[in-house]
């Protein structure tokens, strides 16, 4: 920790970094490197290790030669031992979209066992890129949910708000964030957090000190107003002065809504859907609208046609696909949260011939395939860690003609791809879309069909 290291920076890496070695010889330590680019040599400190020692960490702290694709980033809370937030601020918004199609072409022939024929024929003439998404300016502005930690202000004053630094618990204090959609930002979270604070009512228990705001949530939804949610730690009173919270090393409590939550309204395709101000949409404005449309464009749902929806949330697919599929069809829409599965029934009541499932994706597609059940088209939004095996094997045994899967990490795509493939589907179409600008996160829409039978 704290080693100063030269550095010829090779290709990149998925999760924001690129690979150097030590050495710069094929046999050295590996480090991953963040705030570089591929092709800089660069003196860079140690910040940790992993693997069991097998490779570092490091933050690039000078660059001695740069990168044509190298720009100032636009936050000054970018950089090294700053806000976390951000992966990409330092690189060009066109190399940064060039370097995450390199990623998701690494994760999905390294680890996904496509070849570059499959590839190419899925991806068409455009070859794979990653492509922008309508609704932000140049990478910026565009977040729509944005929660913000509290720190107190240097000069003792109250509280200011804060974003975490990269793999630590560490708030660093920011007084605006770029990526911050123009309707969060208006919430004050970010100019006057202490006034938010104020207007919240902390209820205070008999004998008991009042739990403390911690974090603020603001959503900046589609429609309506934006809101800010008060968050407070569990249990947590004011903490003596010099003592620890008996929580384990490294463990941070999630913070908790303060009182009951608003609801938010999002309008994709006509459809309004109410949720939880603190339930699971798309960050990106562009994001559920580009999705929607690309899913029934590939799925091409037809009436009479049974539809699967898993890991449905609200229904955001659920419900163009019941329209599509007509009361001679059927759709499941199946959710493990309760609330977000009660939010899809709602968003279905005008559909009886749709029903949302509240329960274990895994738990409901075995049920099907035990009884013995089919389906035609089939649509999954995994969590990041993906699907899994089970479900892609399941999946697979329902015998439908297409699914779409969306998914927010290229490896987890990966692994599920690899799956499929032995269960007898294969990649017929991808999209790769920049639904998180200066992030090293990005969304990917991979088309799959029954691989033709050979005799």
């Amino acid at each position: 920790m704290g080693d100063l290291l030269d550095l010829r920076v090779g290709p990149v890496a998925h999760g924001g970094h690129c690979v150097a070695r030590v050495g710069d010889t094929p046999h050295g330590q590996v480090v991953f490197v963040r705030h570089a680019l591929p092709g800089e040599r660069v003196s860079a400190v140690v910040t940790g290790s992993g693997g069991g020692g097998r490779f570092l960490r490091a933050d690039a702290v000078e660059v001695h030669e740069a990168s044509p694709d190298r720009v100032p980033p636009p936050c000054p809370f970018a950089g090294p031992g700053r806000c976390g937030g951000c992966d990409w601020q330092h690189a060009d918004l066109a190399a940064q979209r060039r370097l995450k199609a390199e990623v998701v072409r690494e994760q999905l022939v390294r680890v996904g066992g496509c070849t570059e024929q499959e590839l190419a024929r899925a991806t068409g003439p455009a070859g794979l890129v990653c492509e922008a998404l309508p609704g932000d300016q140049e990478g910026l502005r565009w977040r729509t949910r944005v929660e913000v930690a509290l720190t107190p202000r240097h000069d003792g004053d109250g509280v200011a708000a804060g974003l975490r630094a990269h793999r630590s618990h560490r708030v660093v204090p920011v007084d605006d964030c770029l990526i911050a959609a123009p309707g969060v930002v208006g919430t004050g979270v970010f100019s006057d957090p202490q006034a938010l604070v104020d207007a919240a009512r902390v209820p205070v228990r008999q004998g008991r000190p009042a739990p403390r705001v911690s974090a603020l949530d603001a959503v900046a939804p589609g429609a309506g107003d934006p809101v800010v949610v008060p968050l407070v730690l569990p249990g947590d009173p004011p903490r003596r002065r010099g003592r620890r919270p008996a929580s384990r090393r490294g463990s941070r409590q999630a913070p908790e809504p303060l009182g009951p939550v608003p609801e938010v309204v999002e309008t994709v395709r006509g459809h309004d859907f109410r949720l939880s101000a603190r339930g699971f949409w798309q960050v990106h404005p562009g994001a559920a609208a580009e999705f929607t449309a690309q899913v029934l464009d590939w799925l091409d749902p037809q009436p009479g046609e049974r539809a699967l929806d898993l890991y449905a949330g609200v229904g955001l697919f659920a419900v163009p696909l019941a329209e599509a599929v007509g009361d001679s069809g059927e759709v499941l829409a199946v959710e493990a949260d309760v609330a977000a599965a009660d939010a899809a029934g709602r968003h279905l009541d005008p559909y009886p011939w749709a029903q949302a499932h509240a329960g274990a994706t895994e738990e409901a597609l075995a049920g099907l395939v035990t009884s013995g059940g089919s389906a035609d088209v089939v649509v999954l939004d995994p969590p990041r860690s993906g699907a899994g095996a089970d479900v892609v094997r399941a999946l697979a045994a329902l015998r439908p003609r297409a699914v779409v899967y969306v998914a927010c990490d290229p490896a987890a795509l990966a692994r599920d791809l690899a799956t499929a493939r032995e269960a007898g589907l294969e990649l017929a179409a991808l999209r790769v879309l920049d639904a998180f600008p200066m992030t090293h996160h990005v969304e990917s829409l991979a088309l799959l069909r029954p691989a033709p039978t050979t005799t």
